[in-house]
Formats: C-alpha cells, structure tokens, sequence
C-alpha cells in the first residue's frame, strides 16, 4: 500500500468529520456527511475490503445522503439567522 494515499485520505477524513459537526447549515452538513462515507469508502478500499466498502458506498454515501438531503429540503428555519 502507498502510505502517502492512506495519510491523504484519512486527513480528508478527520477534515470532513470536524466540518460536519462545525457546519451550521443543515444542507452543508449532510453533504459534508456524504463526503465523509465516501471517502471512508475509499479508506476501506485501500485497505482492502472491497466488500466493506462497496456496503459503505451504497448505504452511507448513497441511501443516508439521499434521505438526509431530503428531509433537510422537507423541513423549515424557525429563525432567520
């Protein structure tokens, strides 16, 4: 394995996750969730567990992503900040 890749990833990984909690925007952080499952799809693949991944590529990246963006678009601000 190169260890500069894993390095890379795993720093856009701890980025993704602190950005996700950080984030006021409801949108923002379910994109920010989004990029954190696929870049932990990548992280699994480069490990090798192609099957870990493929499960956190559909599920996380795919299917949560969806429906968290779509419960984001069904819900309302209460406040105007």
């Amino acid at each position: 394995m190169i260890w500069e890749l894993d390095l890379a990833i795993l720093i856009l990984v701890i980025v993704a996750a602190i950005g996700a909690i950080q984030v006021k925007d409801l949108l923002g952080c379910a994109i920010l969730f989004g990029a954190y499952s696929f870049l932990m799809c990548l992280l699994w693949a480069t490990m090798g567990a192609v099957d870990v991944a493929f499960t956190e590529a559909s599920v996380g990246a795919g299917v949560s992503t969806v429906f968290f963006v779509a419960a984001v678009f069904r819900t309302t601000r209460r406040t105007k900040d």
